[in-house]
C-alpha cells in the first residue's frame, strides 16, 4: 500500500545560497523528487539567489548537473525538463542593493502565492538578508523564512540571532530546520509511542532501564575544517540533532499533533535536563579526538593532520550521561555519543527495558537478556524489538533472544523520501511540527553552555581514539561503571 501524494498549491521558493553545496546536494534534489512524485504544481517557481552572476539557463544547467550527480537512478529526462522550467535565478548581494529590485519585480508577479525564503548561507548574513527583505517590501501575509543551523554558538549568540530574525519576521513565520526531524524513522518514533497501546504504558522509569542515542559518522572534516574546529561535536551535533531526538523519546504525550502542542512538550524535557557542572563534568562527559587509523576506504589521517599540522583541543567525539529530573524519567540515564571517523555511519535510538524481576527457568535454559527496542535512523531505517523465545526443537527449555525486525525498505515498496523533501514542503503547508521554536533552541543552549564552560574551567582534555573505532576507551567506562554496555549491532 503506497502513501497518498497530495499536491501543494503553487508557491515561490527563494533559495539564498542557491549555487552553494546545500542547494546542490540536498535542496534541488529534494524539490526534484517532489516534482517526480507529482506534488509540485504549476506555476511554482524555485528561484536561486546568490552573488554569482548567471542567467536562468546557466542556473538550470547547474541544477541538471546537480541532479545527475545526486539523484542517480531517479533521473528522468522528461521530469528534469519539467522541473528546470520552474527554475529561475537572480544575482543578489546581501550586503548591497545589487539584484534586490530584480528579485522584487519577479516576486511581485505573484503576490498571492505562498512565498518562502530559504537561507542556505552563513548565519553571519542572516540579519543582512532579513533586513533587505523587509526594506524591499518582500514580506506578505503568507511569507515564511527558513534558517539552517548553526543557530548561534552559545546562548548569547543564539539569542542575538533570534532577535535579528525576529525583528523582521513573526515567530510563526520562522522555520528553524533540523533535517533529523524529517527522517521517516524519527516520526515513526511518535507513531510507535502514541498510536499503539503496547509501548506507552511501559514508557517510564518503572519499566525502562536506560536509553542510548548514538549518531556516528565515518567521515572526517571533509570541507568543514574552518567551521568544525570552532564548533566541535557538542555544538555541531548534540545541541541540535541529538537533543531533538532525546526530546521525542522523553516528552509527555501531547494533547494533539498540533505543532505548538508537540513543541510545548519538547520544551519541558529540555528544561528538565539535570545540569552538568564543573563538579560532575568529568564523571558525566567524555571528550575525544580521532587519530590516524583506517576506514572502509583505507588509511586515514588524524584530526590534527587534517588541520594541516594545527594544534587543537576541539572534540570530534563526545559521550554524555544525561538525566531528566521529572517523574517519568527519574533514575533513567540517557547515554549520548556522537563522533567523526567512527567504525561506521550509523544513527540509532536504543530503549533497554528493565530485566524481569524473577526467572522461573533453570540455568540450563540460558541467560535471559533484557528486551530492547532499537530505532534505526540511518543508514538502513527500521525498527527492531528483541524478545526472548524458546529455541525450537526437543530436548528441554532453551531460551533465545531474537528480534522482530522491520526494515522500511523491505516493508514498504515506495522509495524512502529524504528528510528535506518533507521539511521543504512542510514550510509551504505552514506546518511547524518538525521545526524548532525559539524557546527550544535557547533552552538547549541553556543546558549545553554550562558543559562548555565546565570543560574550560576544569581543563578537561580530549582523549585520543583511533579512526575507525567507536571512540575513546573512557566512553566505554562512562557506561560500564553503571553496569551497562553500548549497544552493538548484530
Amino acid at each position: 500500500m503506497s502513501s497518498q501524494i497530495i499536491p501543494v498549491e503553487p508557491f515561490d521558493y527563494v533559495v539564498f545560497g542557491g549555487t552553494g553545496d546545500l542547494a546542490e546536494r540536498k535542496l534541488l534534489p529534494a524539490l526534484y523528487h517532489r516534482q517526480l512524485a507529482g506534488q509540485l504544481t504549476d506555476p511554482t517557481r524555485i528561484i536561486g539567489a546568490s552573488r554569482t552572476v548567471m542567467t536562468d539557463a546557466e542556473y538550470r544547467q547547474f541544477a541538471v548537473d546537480a541532479l545527475k550527480e545526486h539523484v542517480k537512478g531517479d533521473y528522468d529526462d522528461a521530469e528534469v525538463q519539467k522541473f528546470t522550467e520552474k527554475l529561475f535565478y537572480v544575482a543578489v548581494d546581501a550586503k548591497s542593493e545589487q539584484g534586490w529590485d530584480d528579485l522584487k519585480t519577479m516576486l511581485d508577479e505573484a503576490k498571492e502565492r505562498v512565498r518562502a525564503f530559504y537561507l542556505a548561507v552563513a548565519p553571519a548574513i542572516f540579519g543582512d538578508i532579513a533586513d533587505k527583505i523587509q526594506a524591499h517590501d518582500l514580506i506578505t501575509d503568507t511569507t515564511r523564512i527558513v534558517v539552517e543551523k548553526p543557530i548561534g554558538r552559545d546562548l548569547e549568540s543564539a539569542t542575538m540571532l533570534n532577535n535579528t530574525i525576529g525583528r523582521v519576521f513573526r515567530e510563526e513565520q520562522i522555520f528553524r530546520i533540523d533535517h533529523y526531524l524529517g527522517k521517516e524513522t524519527v516520526q515513526n518514533l511518535m507513531a510507535l509511542r502514541f498510536a499503539n497501546a503496547l509501548y506507552e504504558p511501559l514508557w517510564n522509569s518503572a519499566h525502562i532501564d536506560h536509553v542510548q542515542l548514538t549518531v556516528a559518522e565515518s567521515v572526517g572534516l571533509e570541507s568543514r575544517a574552518g567551521y568544525y574546529d570552532k564548533a566541535g561535536a557538542l555544538r555541531d551535533m548534540v545541541q541540535n540533532h541529538i537533543l531533538q531526538l532525546l526530546c521525542l523519546v522523553a516528552m509527555e504525550v501531547p494533547p494533539s499533533m498540533n505543532a505548538e502542542a508537540v513543541r510545548d512538550e519538547k520544551l519541558k524535557v529540555l528544561r528538565a535536563l539535570k545540569p552538568i557542572t564543573p563538579a560532575n563534568v568529568e564523571k558525566m562527559t567524555v571528550r575525544g579526538q580521532y587519530r590516524a587509523g583506517a576506514s572502509s576506504g583505507g588509511a586515514v589521517r588524524g584530526y590534527l593532520d587534517e588541520l594541516e599540522g594545527g594544534v587543537s583541543n576541539t572534540e570530534t567525539f563526545v559521550a554524555i550521561k544525561a538525566e531528566i529530573n521529572n517523574w517519568r524519567w527519574a533514575g533513567v540515564p540517557f547515554y549520548i555519543r556522537t563522533g567523526k571517523r567512527m567504525a561506521e555511519r550509523m544513527s540509532e535510538i536504543v530503549i533497554t527495558f528493565k530485566p524481569i524481576p524473577h526467572s522461573i527457568f533453570d540455568e540450563g535454559a540460558g541467560r535471559i537478556a533484557q528486551n530492547q527496542l532499537v530505532i534505526r535512523l540511518q543508514p538502513d531505517e527500521g525498527v527492531k524489538q528483541s524478545l526472548m523465545i524458546k529455541d525450537p526443537g526437543p530436548g528441554g527449555m532453551r531460551l533465545r533472544n531474537v528480534s522482530l525486525d522491520m526494515s522500511f525498505a523491505e516493508a514498504f515498496a515506495a522509495r524512502n523520501a529524504d528528510a528535506y523533501e518533507r521539511l521543504l514542503l512542510d514550510v509551504i503547508r505552514n506546518n511547524q511540527t518538525l521545526f524548532m521554536r525559539r524557546d527550544e533552541v535557547e533552552a538547549a543552549w541553556q543546558w549545553v553552555d554550562p558543559i562548555l564552560k565546565a570543560w574550560e574551567e576544569t581543563g578537561q582534555a580530549v582523549q585520543g581514539y583511533t579512526a575507525g573505532t567507536w571512540g575513546p576507551s573512557q566512553s566505554i567506562a562512562l557506561i560500564e561503571r553503571d553496569g551497562r554496555t553500548w549497544h552493538e549491532n548484530d
